[in-house]
């Protein structure tokens, strides 16, 4: 099976080229290490870890669901209480590459949904099949359904955007921009329910089960509209000329609260200081249509549209109705009367919250927030709850841990959550909230020889960029380093951008992966510092939106540039020795950091990375389908170029391994392909790895450990020795 094609050049000349199987890969050009040393790991055995997700909580009980991705084996498991005992419930018993999420129970427990396939942490095509075992018939991304109790799963149909009725017999999904719907059971086909403009989705049924509300996008704006059965016609509430979305009933399903965006058009603004864009909330009554504004944005940069984790986080509550917004300068909760009223202030302090899940009676929030005793607790996440009607925020699971995506389980008797140290990777835990005894669930499930012991506690160092902006970083140190002895160091930059890097495993698994990457290159004798840039989350709104950054001016460079400076001024590392990696947006800072400071980056590896910023945009700066230009088109146009690796090509001299799946969702193969001809114009050290058919995810675990391992080892070949 021909599945990855490699080649090295040297000063633009091909050396060697080859198309080989995964396995000639593995087990020649990159050796499977032998046994480690006392003290010392493979990659393999650091990449063994089970990685939890996808929490769902039935509506009346102490029945949770999760997911498990070991080592690529993607499957369900349920438990309950009082013992949570956990099982599997599925038997996907291979690495296939296709992922399970959209996860449910059913209100009365009965029943898990799920989706299989797809990549859903995609930019585009999401829905569309992953193939990266390139099989002649391609996987289909389809909604299954399971008995809690255990059995075969039942194929619903091919769609996304499952959601179980509230009445537990019927699910609701998205297929063709429709809404379909089907038996739990897959008793009978799924059927389309009606037929309307636009892309439909977003379902959300009434307390009752009765009636469906959704968002219909149309482009230039969307509606919310309400489904009530195949005779009777779809209700759309208060139409504008705006964008509304995130439908949300009340809780006795008389009325629905949304949010409001301005709709497209207008005179064009500025490119590179954008204004506010301001939001609101509205109520309807479904019978009358009657509507209101119950609450509206402050018309600042602060009170903009929050873009972390949820976006808004809209929840109707008992009584009141809560929303996540940066009007203080940090995502924060707040709470108004259903009826409008002044906001109240949940949870103060500098700290985020995201991952907000409310209880089943609509009277508490558990959320993940890097608050605690602890200064550190900055750069952790930890588990709050907070009443929806005043601010009595308590911090649930203080110390040097690191949790998140909490739910409080229907009986409210316990809370379910995801756990990890420095050292232990995630895990499922329940803790009784009436004593708070936690219990993790699943430890079996880490392999016995998973090097725990050997992996290093980060810590927190805090240095200054160029115009003066704080950045934290974790710094990782090889343990019982000479004090004598220059290592060589690793910058490791993350993706996204609005992400945030831990003292310890992180929530995504793709930082989790990371993590684990950057211990092994502490094991094998490198200093790694992984930086927090700016444009990420967790330091509050002006370090998440910080001006002339990306495309406007690429402000965040200078930051990793400071950390290399850090690092070259640090006793115990080789100033001569510096090298950078990272994936997705890291990648387009790796390649910004070998082309413009090759003086200071030794090497790197570029993951995905985006190189030149101005394609898709310049087009559309200076040649809009209107008449009109934004007023500072032509300058826009100059900037974004210069915020390009690519504009910067007659600098770069530091060799560099270019990484890229072709099924890219999130990043264009064609900037790795357009890469490449300039590496070998200007006669840059160049090498490749290219997987067909995968993800920007890589959604093959061996896909992922041989990323990981060709990462590794052309790092330890220009810096190691």
């Amino acid at each position: 099976m021909k599945a990855i094609s490699i080649i090295k050049r040297f000063n633009g000349r091909a050396l060697t080229a080859w198309s080989l199987t995964l396995f000639f890969l593995a087990g020649i050009l990159f050796p499977v290490e032998a046994t480690a040393r006392p003290g010392s790991f493979t990659m393999e055995q650091v990449l063994s870890f089970p990685f939890p997700s996808e929490f769902a909580v039935s509506a009346t009980d102490s029945r949770v669901a999760w997911t498990i991705n070991l080592n690529g084996l993607r499957n369900v498991y349920v438990a309950e209480g009082p013992g949570f005992t956990p099982r599997r419930l599925t038997s996907y018993l291979k690495d296939e590459g296709q992922e399970i999420s959209s996860l449910q129970l059913s209100a009365d427990g009965k029943w898990c949904v799920y989706i299989r396939g797809g990549d859903f942490g995609g930019n585009w095509d999401e829905a569309l099949p992953v193939n990266p075992q390139h099989l002649p018939n391609p996987p289909k991304v389809q909604i299954w359904s399971i008995p809690f109790a255990g059995g075969d799963s039942k194929l619903l149909g091919e769609g996304t955007d499952p959601v179980i009725s509230p009445r537990s017999d019927s699910v609701v999904f998205v297929k063709g921009d429709q809404l379909w719907g089907v038996p739990v059971d897959g008793a009978s086909p799924a059927v389309q329910l009606f037929t309307a403009h636009g892309h439909n989705g977003t379902p959300r049924w009434s307390p009752d089960g009765r009636k469906i509300a959704f968002r219909s996008y149309r482009g230039d704006h969307s509606f919310i509209g309400i489904y009530s059965g195949k005779d009777k016609p779809i209700v759309w509430l208060s139409p504008s000329f705006s964008y509304d979305n995130a439908p949300r009933w009340s809780p006795d399903g008389t009325r629905l609260a949304f949010v409001r965006t301005d709709g497209a058009g207008g005179e064009p603004d500025s490119i590179l200081s954008p204004p506010p864009r301001p939001w609101k909330i509205l109520t309807a009554d479904v019978f009358t249509r009657a509507t209101r504004i119950v609450w509206e944005s402050p018309h600042t940069p602060e009170g903009s549209y929050p873009t972390t984790q949820g976006g808004t986080n809209l929840h109707w509550g008992a009584g009141r109705i809560v929303f996540l917004s940066c009007q203080d300068g940090w995502p924060h909760l707040y709470s108004i009367p259903e009826n409008g009223g002044k906001p109240l202030l949940l949870t103060p302090g500098h700290f985020m919250a995201e991952y907000i899940s409310m209880s089943a009676d609509g009277k508490q929030l558990v959320f993940a927030g890097n608050t605690g005793p602890d200064p550190l607790d900055l750069e952790r996440r930890h588990i709050v709850r907070v009443s929806v009607d005043k601010a009595d925020m308590e911090v649930l699971t203080p110390g040097e841990g690191l949790e998140w995506t909490p739910f409080i389980t229907g009986d409210g008797k316990s809370m379910v959550y995801i756990s990890a140290t420095s050292q232990r990777p995630p895990l499922p835990a329940v803790m009784n909230l009436e004593n708070r005894k936690t219990t993790l669930l699943g430890k079996n499930l880490i392999p016995d020889d998973y090097p725990e012991k050997s992996l290093v506690t980060p810590r927190q160092v805090i240095f200054n960029a160029p115009d003066g902006t704080e950045i934290h970083a974790d710094l990782f140190v090889p343990q019982g380093r000479s004090k004598s002895k220059k290592r060589p160091a690793v910058i490791f930059v993350h993706g996204g951008p609005p992400r945030q890097m831990l003292l310890g495993w992180h929530y995504s698994s793709y930082y989790s992966n990371a993590y684990a990457v950057n211990q092994y290159l502490v094991n094998k004798g490198f200093v790694v510092l992984s930086v927090n840039y700016r444009l990420g989350i967790g330091y509050g709104y002006h370090f998440h939106h910080p001006k002339y950054a990306g495309p406007r001016g690429a402000s965040e460079y200078q930051d990793i540039v400071a950390a290399g400076k850090w690092l070259a001024a640090q006793s115990f590392v080789d100033a001569t020795r510096i090298g950078i990696y990272g994936g997705s947006y890291g990648g387009y800072l790796t390649a910004m950091a070998l082309a413009r400071n090759s003086d200071i980056f030794a090497a790197g590896v570029d993951i995905s990375g985006v190189h030149d910023r101005s394609v898709g945009r310049v087009k559309k700066y200076l040649y809009p389908e209107s008449y009109e230009r934004a007023p500072d088109a032509e300058r826009a146009a100059v900037t974004t170029w210069l915020s390009s690796p690519t504009a910067y090509m007659k600098k770069w001299k530091s060799p560099v391994l270019v990484i890229h799946a072709d099924d890219d969702r999130n990043v264009p193969f064609s900037q790795s392909t357009g890469l490449v001809q300039r590496l070998i114009k200007y006669h840059i050290p160049y090498e490749i790895l290219v997987i067909p058919d995968d993800t920007h995810h890589f959604l093959l675990h061996r896909h992922q450990v041989h990323t990981d391992k060709a990462t590794a080892e052309f790092l330890i070949k220009h810096l190691m020795h």
